[in-house]
This record gives structure tokens, sequence and C-alpha cells, in this order.
């Protein structure tokens, strides 16, 4: 009978310590995704696959779920049940949105802190920089990229297939025609801007438009591809950026907007929200959604002129108040700890490139010097963000404050300088932030933003070049708070200047007239030569002298059209 006891009680111990054992396992589980991703025998790789999907020009009220008049169906159910990101930033134009998510790097160190790389200027995302697809691909993704590059094509290292991305199908500029992918940057320079790898896709443009041609390369790409394999896929649609073009039967869902402009946007974001409809069902047709990690961005606010909207923000694409910076952007995966919430967390677009690269298991170089922080436990499971400041820019070159000077920075700094800087709750501005005005929506009016109908205008504020907002309290930068706090300006500044002084030089080379795509068989794409990439250009050497003898020897016929 002890005998019996004695083995009953032992197996009780075990029994005990094997389901402390499994509780404990489960618990260590539940609180970091990371930790989930075991290899077995056998069985799929548990790196999750990534599906980045960036749009272009979408403003913060031109989703279902922020009030909007617009129809998404498809991203209103994505986004509720994942993780809607509300204190989510971007950067106020196309390509420095981009650079940043490429690199996880503010602006002011990659040199791109001015303005888009021009289709004409010798110019791209610095080669020294490892990208987000490179990182991926060595921890053994398959990475695709589909739409919008806009970092630089000048010479073939600068192309997406150079950057750490297996295949490429998109354009390389910033914008163009969405059914015959022509664009002209200037009279006389105009090319198509359609590509497959790193030539023109002739042979796969069949006048389709874009949307719906992205997203039908998306799929094939998923089609093909082993699900037990890790995809790394980046869907940058070209929509919903101008020219305002969209087929036919979208319009008629929006016969009741009278704006035209208004009307196309909504249906172009109508056909967008269809699109990623059809992509998320092809990712569960293939088997890859129920490991899946998807994510939504838009890459700057809308542009009001073009039918955007980011009411009730104030100010708009290309500017550094709320409208052009704060982004619709959400997080949709079954991996997802905490589903169906709004996070409130503070996160940048630089975090998705350590987030994504940890996510898939993969490194960190301590000498990458990165500006992004790994927010996944803080989108999943509800934690505090790790980042507390975001620098939205510090711009040299923009166009400076006439009433800025260092004595309104407190002789810390220059207030004429175009700069913004995000700490805590507090947001500083200095120099020229770009147009100030609150746009409400355009819906129920037929005359245009050029007409400027009942939108606020900002008559106070001409003289001013310094400007401090408790962003919490007032995301809508109505109320100045910066006479009543200088203690908080001046903390501010000087955390301004620390960041300044860590800034590259910035790269904005004039333009090189051999960039025509009339010397390059009618496409958009490299210029460069072998002869000069072997060369150590230095961009910043670029001077007036260069441009005019490039002009001269554009009137003299000097470069011949390649056939």
């Amino acid at each position: 009978m002890c005998g019996r006891m004695e083995r009953s009680t032992f197996l009780l111990i075990i029994l005990t310590t094997f389901s402390g054992f499994v509780k404990s396992t489960y618990g260590t589980w539940k609180s970091s995704f990371h930790s989930n991703r075991v290899n077995n025998v056998g069985k799929s790789s548990s790196q999750p696959h990534i599906i980045f999907i960036m749009v272009d020009d979408q403003g913060f009220r031109d989703v279902g779920y922020h009030g909007s008049e617009i129809k998404t169906p498809t991203l209103d159910r994505l986004a509720a049940a994942g993780v809607k990101l509300e204190n989510y930033y971007v950067q106020p134009l196309c390509s420095p949105s981009r650079s940043q998510l490429m690199t996880g790097r503010y602006q002011i160190h990659t040199g791109l802190q001015h303005s888009i790389i021009r289709p004409t200027q010798p110019n791209c995302l610095p080669l020294e920089n490892i990208t987000l697809p490179q990182k991926l691909k060595n921890a053994g993704y398959s990475t695709h990229m589909v739409g919008k590059w806009h970092l630089g094509f000048y010479k073939r290292s600068c192309m997406p297939t150079q950057r750490g991305f297996d295949t490429f199908f998109g354009y390389l500029l910033g914008s163009g025609d969405y059914y015959s992918h022509y664009k002209c940057d200037s009279p006389g320079m105009c090319g198509y801007d359609l590509h497959e790898g790193e030539e023109a896709a002739w042979e796969q443009d069949h006048g389709i438009y874009s949307t719906i041609m992205y997203t039908q390369k998306a799929i094939n790409i998923l089609a093909s591809h082993n699900p037990k394999r890790p995809i790394f896929l980046y869907l940058a649609y070209q929509a919903v950026h101008s020219p305002l073009q969209v087929p036919e039967r979208y319009l008629e869902r929006y016969k009741s907007i009278p704006n035209l402009h208004r009307r196309k946007y909504a249906a172009m974001v109508s056909c967008l929200d269809e699109a990623v409809r059809n992509l998320t069902l092809a990712l569960k047709q293939y088997g890859y959604y129920d490991n899946m990690v998807m994510v939504y961005s838009s890459d700057n606010g809308g542009q009001p002129m073009s039918g955007g909207s980011n009411w009730p923000l104030r100010g708009s694409k290309g500017t550094l108040w709320e409208g052009g910076i704060r982004a619709v952007g959400f997080v949709h995966s079954p991996l997802l700890v905490k589903k169906g919430t709004r996070s409130r967390a503070l996160i940048h677009i630089t975090d998705w490139y350590p987030t994504l690269v940890m996510l898939g298991e993969g490194t960190l170089d301590e000498n990458q010097n990165l500006d992004g922080y790994d927010v996944w436990e803080a989108i999943s499971e509800g934690r505090p963000s790790p980042r507390l400041d975001i620098l939205h820019n510090i711009d040299p070159i923009y166009t400076k404050a006439k009433n800025g000077s260092w004595k309104a920075g407190y002789g810390i700094w220059n207030t004429a300088i175009q700069a913004a800087l995000r700490v805590g709750d507090w947001k500083l501005l200095t120099g020229v932030p770009g147009y100030s005005d609150w746009i409400p929506p355009q819906t129920f009016s037929k005359l245009l933003l050029a007409n400027r109908w009942h939108n606020e205008r900002v008559n106070w504020d001409r003289g001013k070049s310094i400007w401090l907002f408790n962003i919490t309290a007032d995301p809508y930068e109505r109320v100045d708070l910066s006479q009543r706090y200088p203690h908080v300006v001046k903390k501010m500044l000087i955390r301004l200047l620390r960041y300044n002084k860590t800034a590259v030089p910035c790269r904005y080379p004039p333009k090189d007239y051999r960039s025509n795509p009339q010397y390059n068989g009618g496409v958009w794409g490299p210029w460069y030569t072998n002869d000069d990439e072997d060369e150590d250009d230095n961009l910043l050497s670029y001077d007036l002298e260069q441009m005019k003898s490039w002009k001269k020897a554009k009137r003299r016929g000097k470069f011949k059209r390649k056939t």
C-alpha cells in the first residue's frame, strides 16, 4: 500500500512539474511573439510572412474608420480585427518616407532631408545603407517589390533589385499615368516608366489600371511561391496619388459628390480598398494568412488640391503640420496577442525596419545607427512604446522664415530653419512648416480649393517662426503654447540642436541632362555608364557651370538616342 502511495505521489510530482513546465512555456510564448517561432523537422518555417502595403497620399480622414464618407469596408474590417495605429507618423513627402522605411534612419542621417528625389537628379538612397529587404533576405526571406520605388535610379546599383529585392515590377518615379505609364517631368523630358527587374516592361504592359495590375502581379507572386518559405512582399501602390484617374465603374458610387476632384479621389480609394480585399483573399487561398503580418501605411498626408482630406488635422502633404505627417496605419495579423484594439503608442515609420527584421529572425548591427525601435510588443500586446521622441525633420535648404532668428530661438537655434520635433506630448516647429490652413472635406461643394471655400485661413502666424503644441491635448494644433512655456521651448531647441550635430550633408544635386529618356530609348532608367559608376562621384560637387555645360551639349545634339 505504501509502495502504491509512493508511486502515486511520485507520479503526481511528475505531472505537477510537467504541468508547471507547460504553463511556464505557454506564458513565455504568450509574453513575447519572438519566442513563439521554433522550427521543427518537416514543418513550415516559423518566420512570419511579411506583407507591407504602402499607399500614396491617402489623407488621415480618407478611410472609413476615421469618419470618411469614402467607403472602405475592407480596410475597416482588417483594421478592426487588428491594431489601429492612432499615434503613427511618417514623413510629409514620398521619397523621405520610403527612405526611412528602407533604412530605419532619419533623413538627416542619409542626406535626403530636402524634398524628394527628382527624376533628373543623379541621386538615390545612399548605397552604404543596408536596406530592409537586404536584412530579410539574409534571414532567409524571398523578397519581392511591386509598385512605386521613388528612391533614385541614376545608376543600376540604385535599382530595387540591387538593393535587396529578388524581383521588382513597378515604376521608378514619383507619379505617372495610371494606364500608359508615361511621365513628363518637364517639356521635352518625357518617358515610359514601367519596369520588370531592371528593364522596361513593354511585354507585360497591357494598358491595365495600375491598382488592378499591381494587385494581380502581387497575387501571381503569392501563387508561385512556396508558403512554407517566408516571403517579404512590399506592395507600394500608385494609388491614390495624382493624376486623378480611375475606371468608370467606381465613379458610379459617388455621384452625390459634386466636387469632381473629391469624387474621383473617393473612387480611387474604393478601387484601392477592393484591391486589398483581393490580396487578402489570395493570402488565405495560397496558405499565407495564418502565419502572416500585414502592415498598412500611407506615405504622407493627403493633398486637398487633388481631393484628399486630413480633416480635422491642420495642414496637408508636404508640411510638418499633423495633416502632413500623421498617417493612416494599422497592423493585421492572426499572430497579434491583443486584436481589435486602438494603439496610442508613439510609432514612426523608421520603426518598421527593426521591428520587421526582428520578427523575421534577422540580425541588427550596432554600427547601423538606427533611429527606429522594435515596437512589436507595443503593437501586439499594448505595452508602452520604447519611442519617446520623433525628429520629424531638419531641412537646411527649405525656404527660410523671414522673421526667423537666433534671438527668437533663445540663442540656441536659428528659427529661420524649417524643423519639427516631437518629445512626449510636446511638438515644436520652427521656420516655415508649410501650408497651414484647416481644410474641411470638399464633398459638398462644386468649388475647388483654389477658390478657398470655407477653409480656415491662418493670418495671425505670418510673422511667427516658432510654435509649441501639446499634441496629445491639442492634436489639431490650434493653441500655440510657445509664449506660455518658454522653458519647454528651450529644452526642445537644445534637443533639436543635438540632433542637428549628427546630420550629414544634404544630397540634392542639380539636374543632369543625360537623364532625358530620349537618350535612353524613351524610357526613364539608369543613365550612368560603367565608367561613371567606377568613379567616386561626389553628388555634392555639382555646380552651376556643370549644369550649363550639359545644356550646351544638349543644344548641340551631343547625346544620341539609344536603340
